[in-house]
């Protein structure tokens, strides 16, 4: 079994990848999504997105714990996503992932994400062109939804992904037009699962063990991907994996105050404050002293206030 720590465009940077592979026993994590248009970015993009290949050659594109980083790349020309994901793979990632997922209304709009679920055999055409662009040992991997508007098109898009050679299909059990409402439709993902031969991997609404639990017998996969359940319980992969106690509320503390230097080391990140403020609300799922620390920060305006709080 195997639990994936999944990309949030915004959240779930290397940073935030670096602490909870750390403390959660994840055994993989994909990088928020790298938007290719119509040119072969340079080496810089792929730096800022996933640090861990700046020393892939003697680390292998691990975080400091050891868990190996996948790139995940997003566009709609077969031709410019096999061309980066040959220098991503260069470059020393594990591997490739292509979103197909995305529901931002930007992204769709310039036919990138979930909108390329209305079209199977643009993702067969995409998929086959990265895998061929790649040595043969090489992962590929896909993410997609259930579908746009509805889930017509799921099975049919899963097995187009299949066909063009892909290793391996992450499925979040929601439409785009669903977002991320309850519920997951895990049984989607078992029909997938009955029509398809690659491993597939169960995402959506996975918040605990018990979740996780069920996930797992509705889907029929083995492996699961969490994000948001990740960022609420820092250490669920270690949760679901090894039924480990959840981190108590003085670890999270720890945690929190790990990003803060993290974020806030040398140049000041202009995003920190809105980032800690998105986390405690993720927190507090779980932990009432998140809530009442939630209340305190914010109200503040500074890193610098934030530090002292904390």
């Amino acid at each position: 079994m195997r639990v994936v720590l999944a990309p949030m465009e915004g959240v779930l940077d290397y940073r935030m990848r670096d602490l909870l592979t750390q403390v959660g026993s994840y055994d993989l994590c994909v990088t928020e999504f790298i938007r290719v248009i119509d040119q072969v970015l340079p080496d810089r993009v792929f730096y800022r997105y996933c640090p861990e290949l700046i020393d892939a050659s003697a680390y292998g594109s691990c975080t400091k714990a050891g868990t190996p980083v996948r790139v995940q790349l997003l566009g709609q020309s077969p031709e410019y996503m096999a061309e980066n994901a040959a220098k991503v793979i260069e470059l020393g990632s594990n591997g490739i992932d292509i979103n197909f997922g995305c529901p931002s209304k930007t992204v769709n709009k310039s036919r990138g994400g979930a909108i390329l679920l209305k079209d199977p055999e643009n993702l067969y055409q995409i998929v086959k062109a990265v895998k061929a662009a790649v040595p043969n040992d090489t992962i590929v991997s896909a993410k997609i939804r259930l579908g746009y508007e509805d889930k017509s098109l799921a099975i049919e898009n899963a097995q187009a992904v299949e066909a063009a050679g892909a290793n391996e299909l992450t499925v979040h059990a929601r439409t785009k037009v669903e977002g991320y409402k309850p519920p997951a439709h895990w049984h989607w993902i078992a029909k997938i699962n009955n029509e398809i031969s690659i491993p597939v991997i169960a995402n959506g609404e996975v918040w605990n063990l018990a979740d996780a639990i069920t996930c797992r017998e509705v889907s029929g996969c083995n492996d699961i991907m969490v994000g948001r359940g990740a960022l609420t319980i820092p250490n669920l992969g270690q949760v679901i994996k090894q039924e480990s106690d959840v981190m108590p509320w003085l670890q999270v503390q720890a945690l929190l105050s790990a990003y803060t230097e993290f974020e806030t080391d040398g140049d000041k990140s202009k995003y920190y404050c809105n980032r800690i403020k998105q986390w405690l609300k993720y927190l507090k799922g779980y932990y009432q002293q998140a809530d009442l620390l939630f209340d305190e920060v914010r109200r503040l305006k500074t890193a610098e206030a934030i530090r002292a709080l904390l």
